[in-house]
Parts: structure tokens; sequence; C-alpha cells
């Protein structure tokens, strides 16, 4: 039995390991290796997850009706291009 766990375990990774060197679309520079770029790696996932829970819903409720918007200064996204572009230029 533990031997049977092994070598399905052996060949899994060696499968991994050969799909892992078939797919290199983005090639390593060494500007992936700054500190920074690393922290931006780790803490991504964060910023997302944020943005899901927190920002996504509060901006629904911000945006609701013309009521909360004008309580909170929300205007539709585009809404000054569209005032620009609506009024005559002379």
């Amino acid at each position: 039995m533990k031997r049977s766990i092994a070598c399905l375990s052996l060949v899994a990774v060696l499968g991994l390991y050969g799909t892992a060197l078939a797919i290199p679309d983005d090639e390593y520079d060494d500007s992936q290796s700054h500190p920074l770029r690393v922290a931006a790696y780790l803490l991504n996932p964060v910023g997302v997850g944020l943005e899901y829970v927190v920002f996504r819903p509060f901006h629904w409720v911000v945006s609701r009706n013309e009521t909360t918007e004008t309580i909170f200064g929300h205007s539709p996204h585009g809404a000054e291009e569209l005032r620009v572009l609506s009024t005559p230029s002379y």
C-alpha cells in the first residue's frame, strides 16, 4: 500500500513537472525578483478579496439611487465626459 502511494505520488510530481515546463508563456526576468514585486504577488489576493467583500457592496449602496448619489457625491462613470460632449460649443 505504501509503495503504491509512493509510486502514484512520484508519477503525479513528474507529470506536473513536465506540464510546468511546457507552459513558459511568461519569461522570467530580474524585475520579478524585486522584493516589492514579491510583496505585490502576496498582497494581490488580499486586495481582490477586499474589492469583492468591501468596496463593491459599498459602491452598490452609494450608487443605488439618486438620493444616495447626492448624499455621497457619487456620479456615474463617464458623466463628466457626457456633460462636456452634450454642451454646445460656440
